[in-house]
């Protein structure tokens, strides 16, 4: 189970607040040091609910998050900087991000049909990784659902303020042979309902999404139920 970072503690409290985190000095006695991730400004998100994956933490590389290269393969690149919002979304950070077309996004071979024009974060490797600070609302056990591509079975993470509370979690591959068009094949969406199980207490917390085996998945959302 992961525990809230704070510790009640009997004595002289001083508790400041800086750009949204919370600093903790208590006269005499030492206390855990709380989550400080910084949420990106539309981020402000929430468990019961979806975590969108492109609303990961700022701070840039080793900070916010962690990526193979220095290239947003998506924004900019795939996608044209014309100083639209959703061609330019974060194109200034490495993390790949595109969104879901017409035409590339809705064809036949998807098992859910996702929403147009929708963020998400693609050419995933082994070894990256997201944060994104999040406040717990209610504590208990949440199942974990994942809508996705995966161009072959790939394994994520996720763990809360440096510790696993996962383990591997399998994503099973969208390839389907009957779609002969190649490069489609990364654009097979799916909604993994219950992907895995994992305990929170109430409080605020930074979730880190690992992409640990296979790479070459596209994330939208995660989304936390409760489970119990």
């Amino acid at each position: 189970m992961v525990k809230n970072s704070t510790n009640l503690i009997v004595g002289v409290i001083c508790l400041f607040f800086v750009s949204g985190c919370a600093l903790f000095f208590v006269s005499g006695c030492a206390v855990n040091k709380p989550s400080i991730g910084i949420r990106y400004a539309q981020g402000l998100q929430g468990i019961p609910g979806k975590i969108e994956c492109e609303y990961y933490d700022v701070g840039g590389e080793g900070v916010g998050y962690h990526d193979s290269d220095n290239v947003n393969s998506g924004s900019g690149q795939l996608n044209p900087a014309d100083g639209t919002y959703l061609n330019e979304f974060r194109i200034n950070e490495a993390v790949d991000i595109s969104y879901t077309k017409d035409g590339v996004d809705d064809s036949e071979y998807n098992f859910v049909q996702p929403r147009m024009e929708r963020l998400y974060v693609g050419w995933t490797e082994p070894g990256e990784w997201m944060d994104y600070t999040v406040t717990v609302r209610r504590g208990g056990t949440y199942s974990i659902g994942l809508m996705y591509t995966a161009n072959g079975d790939g394994e994520i993470s996720i763990s809360v303020d440096g510790e696993d509370a996962t383990g591997p979690l399998k994503v099973a591959s969208t390839y389907r042979d009957e779609d002969k068009e190649g490069w489609r094949q990364w654009h097979h969406w799916n909604y993994i309902e219950d992907l895995g199980r994992i305990e929170l207490e109430e409080g605020t917390y930074v979730l880190r999404l690992h992409t640990v085996s296979h790479g070459n998945m596209n994330y939208d959302f995660l989304e936390f139920r409760s489970a119990n």
